[in-house]
């Protein structure tokens, strides 16, 4: 058995409407790497929140892989703008963050959702308060450690497995 290359597997080609939503994600190798999950899950389109977002330079692109080059993506300082525009294109806003009302993410049916616009937190605070107010819905992965938090490329990796998992299987 010999293994597959990028150019060799059989994987399917989609796009799913799913926008990230970035809020102050700012460590050049996570956002490297949030395109290249992105990417892998066929992402629509990221959009980051926040000043001083290194979108280009070496850390970054190490990281990626060249994936920036074909997820779509626009920089801008106002989540706020963001999450209304969506809301206003009929996309469900769902935030990722720990609160004392949000639910598990084994329990969110997300096929149910035609269009998703996911929010990922700053890597030290996660998700603004604001924002999560602003959230139709928002959920957290269940952990079973001593830790309450992961990298926010790691959480990101699992609820875009498990949504578009979920899209897959209602198809």
């Amino acid at each position: 058995m010999s293994q597959l290359t990028h150019y060799t597997t059989n994987f399917e080609k989609r796009i799913f409407p799913i926008t990230l939503v970035s809020d102050q994600v700012s460590n050049a190798p996570n956002i490297g790497s949030l395109f290249r999950i992105c990417d892998a899950f066929g992402v629509e389109k990221i959009i980051f929140c926040g000043d001083n977002i290194p979108v280009f330079g070496r850390r970054m692109t190490k990281t990626s892989r060249a994936t920036e080059k074909v997820v779509p993506f626009e920089i801008t300082t106002d989540i706020h703008a963001v999450v209304s525009k969506l809301k206003d294109h009929g996309y469900t806003i769902i935030s990722l963050e720990i609160t004392e009302n949000s639910q598990s993410i084994h329990t969110i049916d997300f096929s149910k959702y035609e269009k998703i616009a996911l929010v990922i937190g700053d890597e030290n605070f996660g998700v603004n308060p604001e924002t999560i107010y602003e959230s139709d819905v928002v959920m957290h992965i269940d952990m079973f450690g001593q830790n309450s938090s992961m990298n926010v490329v790691q959480a990101t990796n699992i609820v875009l497995y498990e949504i578009t998992r979920q899209h897959l299987v209602a198809k």
